[in-house]
């Protein structure tokens, strides 16, 4: 018998409770009791408490004459003779009503006035929390399933808590959840954990998972936050703040890799309740200033991140958990421990990837949960009463979800809510059942209706989109078990950071171009001049929608490089330790001027394709401003947050001097060749590169061949004219023999070349021309990367 058991065996402290625990006292108990005796040392705080044993609650069933009247309500469940609400309220009134053995009674009174006194507050305000034996096993997720109650406080209060603990483990959504798992209801018994309160009322808290909960990348630590305590966050009832930490750098304190950093419009708070009033807890609305602040510094995202690593190497595992922290001492707790079930569970080397085709006008859009698409007509529910209505193979639309409609998210073919983030219940439960999910849309219940043919697209990233009618998809199963190995490395071509961590699983060489055009367009907005010359815009539009988007950031600089900086970062952080070659932003004017703000710092050219673009724009004042901040996020990028194996491409540039002059402004801004490895390269897209390609190696450490330009500009055909299109050929013979030279030329020199244009992905058998040429490496769309390996395994084949 351990220190603190009492002499029933029915009460145990934390500190006496192993991992091996959970048939004792149930999964969250035993993975609370493992953190305390065995990571307290190592800087995880997990706040104090006991746990009632699975041997007081089977006391409490035989004392009150239970285990009959649990059974045989259970045989008229099955042969259909009541209702899963009857059943389940017959034996919830009967564990309601039910007494206490004395001896009981005692042990749980007098462990919770020992933690009054450990704690130095009498009357303290507990947790009371319900823990499954079956709970948390790899297969099996029951969290959820039982109550759990909060700000309780006296000892009569925490016995009714603990006996509607006792009587949650038979809710309609329990029995709903062992029947489909296969356990038998009275083989389950309960553990109930009383905690101490964190004082997140008044702080904050959320849900943390140290894998990714949509890909199943491992390499990355999600976590949600919310103001006050965090029930909200688990219900989805509110639209969270989100961060996402690449876990390889946390071991280095003087790196800062938070990848994503995402503001939640975190509507509601929960908080202590009058005791005066039924409920001890309540929703309250959350202020502006609330609204517009993110709830968490870096130095905690870091700090909660680092928690999150430490704990899984602990189990062994991907984990799943809920952190609080205190608003009076600001210290972070984390409350909750359970091993992640639905990605870390996937097997098999296949990936099944889902393309978006001709589709309708976006109605709403918002996170994006699983990478499907589904179609179909519109079931809105508002009300959990109102479910019997929904129709197998609807679309399910409502604000949020708790346990009580998991019946009816298992028949829907997609699920919308209006609340909630990516840890919200209706994210879990959609993701476990595989079912793709849109949450935190704010107002789908507003504008969709029902029968509204609508499709549901989760598979362009982290935004996902409802479109208006029936869309066409495709669907493609990529094996990955037998993908061959090839001297030609074969790189990707990406530039969406939110659809990056979707292709971790692909065993490419890297990122052959990463393109800086979409961060800016889509992350970013505005033209970086309006940011260093923001006084000086004339357009009060566009001043007053550029001062909205930057709110928050003292110096509008700084919005620019923060955004563009994290947004690579999600890029750079799936292929590495592979390289990132990233390509200097490469808009024409035209595309320029499109940015809020940008008209005014543009001119209007006759033929953008061939005009102000690239290198020309780095130096020249009209630019070069603007520039400087993409230099800086670059540094942050690899310098702050550590991702050195980013390497830098010049895009556009006409000749070698000037080369020089922007490889001198790079210089000024910390980017200079070989300085912490860096390596600079140069697209090779212009006849001239070519031509004077010796040249240009002895300033760059590398080339890339962009086809489409170098066609382009070999055939003297605009890219973008309709008449022509018939003539534009990658594969045209002068096209080809521009390849071949630039290849010889590079080798010569001893520089690396590799293609980053459009043509293997188009043609994947093209591949085949640039192996028999002695290309370095080719970098290509990701849905073309196994047809193109392929195609190169076969070219270097004797």
């Amino acid at each position: 018998m351990t220190t603190n058991q009492t002499a029933t065996g029915e009460v145990i402290f934390f500190e006496d409770v192993r991992r091996d625990d959970v048939p004792l006292v149930g999964g969250k108990n035993a993975s609370l009791g493992e953190m305390v005796r065995e990571l307290g040392g190592l800087g995880i705080a997990v706040p104090p408490g006991f746990a009632t044993t699975a041997g007081a609650f089977r006391r409490f069933i035989e004392a009150n004459g239970l285990a009959s009247l649990i059974g045989d309500t259970m045989q008229r469940l099955d042969a259909g003779k009541i209702t899963l609400h009857e059943a389940g309220n017959t034996i919830r009134k009967a564990i309601a009503s039910g007494d206490w053995h004395e001896d009981t009674a005692q042990a749980i009174t007098a462990a919770y006035r020992t933690l009054c006194n450990r704690t130095g507050r009498p009357a303290l305000s507990v947790a009371v929390r319900s823990s499954a034996t079956a709970e948390d096993l790899p297969d099996a997720s029951f969290a959820g399933q039982q109550e759990t109650f909060l700000n309780v406080s006296g000892e009569e209060d925490v016995l009714k808590a603990c006996r509607n603990c006792y009587a949650s483990l038979f809710t309609d959504r329990a029995i709903s959840y062992r029947n489909a798992k296969g356990f038998d209801h009275l083989d389950v018994a309960l553990s109930v954990g009383v905690q101490q309160m964190v004082r997140s009322d008044i702080g904050g808290s959320g849900v943390m998972f140290s894998i990714d909960t949509e890909s199943g990348w491992d390499k990355v630590v999600l976590i949600n936050a919310a103001w006050g305590l965090g029930e909200n966050v688990v219900q989805g009832a509110v639209t969270p703040d989100e961060y996402q930490v690449y876990k390889p750098f946390l071991d280095d304190p003087a790196l800062r890799p938070i990848i994503e950093r995402k503001l939640g419009s975190k509507e509601i708070k929960m908080i202590y309740a009058d005791k005066s009033t039924p409920r001890p807890v309540r929703n309250v609305p959350t202020s502006r200033a609330e609204r517009a602040a993110f709830v968490l510094s870096d130095d905690e995202v870091l700090d909660l991140a680092r928690q999150a690593t430490v704990i899984e190497r602990h189990y062994g595992m991907p984990m799943d958990m809920e952190w609080a922290r205190d608003g009076e001492t600001h210290k972070l707790y984390i409350v909750q421990a359970r091993p992640e079930t639905v990605q870390s569970t996937l097997h098999g080397a296949a990936l099944r990837s889902y393309s978006i085709g001709k589709h309708g006008p976006e109605l709403i859009s918002g996170l994006s949960v699983g990478e499907q698409i589904a179609t179909g007509a519109v079931c809105l529910i508002e009300d959990v009463a109102d479910i019997d209505r929904f129709v197998d193979g609807a679309i399910l639309v409502t604000s949020n979800t708790d346990p009580d409609w998991v019946p009816v998210m298992k028949r829907a073919s997609a699920i919308v809510t209006d609340h909630g983030g990516r840890t919200s219940h209706a994210a879990i439960v959609s993701r476990e059942l595989g079912v793709p999910a849109i949450v935190g849309c704010g107002n789908a219940t507003h504008l969709l209706h029902d029968l509204q043919e609508v499709t549901v697209c989760c598979a362009e990233g982290d935004v996902g989109h409802v479109y208006e009618g029936i869309a066409e998809y495709q669907v493609e199963d990529l094996d990955l078990d037998h993908v061959p190995q090839t001297r030609t490395k074969v790189m990707l071509n990406l530039a969406n950071p939110a659809t990056a961590a979707r292709w971790w699983r692909l065993p490419a060489d890297g990122v052959g171009l990463a393109r800086m055009e979409f961060v800016i367009s889509n992350a970013i907005r505005i033209h970086p001049r309006a940011l260093t010359d923001f006084d000086r815009l004339k357009d009060d539009a566009a001043r007053a929608e550029i001062a909205d988007l930057t709110a928050g950031y003292d110096d509008k600089r700084e919005y620019f490089v923060d955004r563009l900086s994290r947004g690579l970062s999600r890029i750079a952080a799936v292929c590495h330790p592979n390289p990132m070659i990233l390509r200097l932003s490469d808009f024409k004017t035209n595309e320029y001027a499109d940015l809020l703000g940008g008209r005014e710092f543009e001119p209007e050219e006759e033929n953008p394709m061939i005009g102000w673009r690239g290198a020309s724009r780095y130096y020249d004042p009209g630019y070069s401003d603007g520039f400087r901040l993409e230099c800086q996020a670059i540094h942050r990028l690899r310098e702050e947050m550590g991702f050195r194996n980013v390497k830098v491409m010049v895009p556009f540039c006409r000749t070698p001097e000037e080369a020089d002059k922007v490889l001198s402004v790079m210089q000024a801004e910390g980017l200079e060749r070989g300085q912490n490895d860096l390596e600079l390269y140069v697209m090779c897209e212009i006849p001239s590169n070519v031509i004077m390609a010796e040249e240009f190696a002895k300033r760059f450490d590398g080339f890339s061949i962009g086809s489409n330009d170098l066609t382009q500009l070999t055939l003297g055909i605009d890219r973008d004219s309709d008449r022509l299109s018939g003539l534009f050929n990658e594969r045209d013979p002068a096209v080809v023999w521009m390849i071949r030279t630039a290849i010889e030329k590079a080798h010569a020199a001893d520089r690396k070349i590799g293609l980053c244009g459009q043509a293997p992905s188009n043609y994947p058998d093209f591949a085949r021309t640039l192996v028999a040429a002695g290309i370095d490496s080719i970098s290509v769309t990701p849905d073309s990367f196994l047809a193109v390996k392929q195609h190169v395994a076969e070219a270097e084949s004797p």
